[in-house]
């Protein structure tokens, strides 16, 4: 059991949900762990993150879990439904419909406390009920630490790989639970 408390985003959380974006772009590993900087996200208006926030709040295509302790915000993970022949995040066709998970991030000081098995439960859980087979995710090569705690949850690589402008990227599938 971890020490936060895993739920999905609430339609006024907007202002938490923008903080905790800027910190996870903000962490050393984010060059290759996300595919924004933090000088973008900044430059964003309250009406992007209002929007942002209500499609995670209230949308059946999308759904963003965040991770809060001790009332701060830890961490997070959203999960977008595809459908066959729609792009993903990296703008590749997607074959199968499926469940992918972005914008994983849990703060430094509470990494190793099972703050991520818990996000991934709770997006798994959600996809599952909107009737997905698994969750599928996107990893940089270069990115160790990320790949092997997928790995202990259950993800394995596909495969599969693109060239993005951060770096080869690889994607991974858990299948449901």
């Amino acid at each position: 059991m971890t020490d936060a408390a895993v739920r999905r985003v609430r339609l006024h959380e907007w202002r938490e949900g923008r903080d905790l974006r800027v910190s996870a772009v903000s962490d050393p590993a984010a060059a290759i762990a996300f595919l924004t900087t933090r000088e973008q996200e900044l430059a964003r208006s309250d009406a992007h993150w209002q929007t942002r926030t209500a499609d995670a709040a209230l949308g059946e295509n999308a759904a963003q879990f965040v991770a809060i302790a001790e009332d701060r915000w830890v961490g997070s993970a959203t999960v977008l439904l595809r459908e066959a022949g729609a792009a993903d995040a990296l703008g590749r066709a997607v074959g199968a419909a499926r469940a992918e998970v972005v914008g994983v991030f849990v703060e430094p000081d509470h990494r190793g406390r099972g703050i991520l098995a818990e996000l991934i439960a709770a997006a798994s859980d959600w996809a599952e009920a909107a009737g997905a087979d698994g969750l599928t995710l996107d990893v940089h090569v270069d990115n160790a630490r990320a790949q092997a705690a997928y790995r202990r949850l259950g993800f394995v690589g596909t495969g599969l790989a693109l060239d993005t402008e951060v770096g080869r990227e690889i994607q991974m599938h858990r299948p449901s639970q």
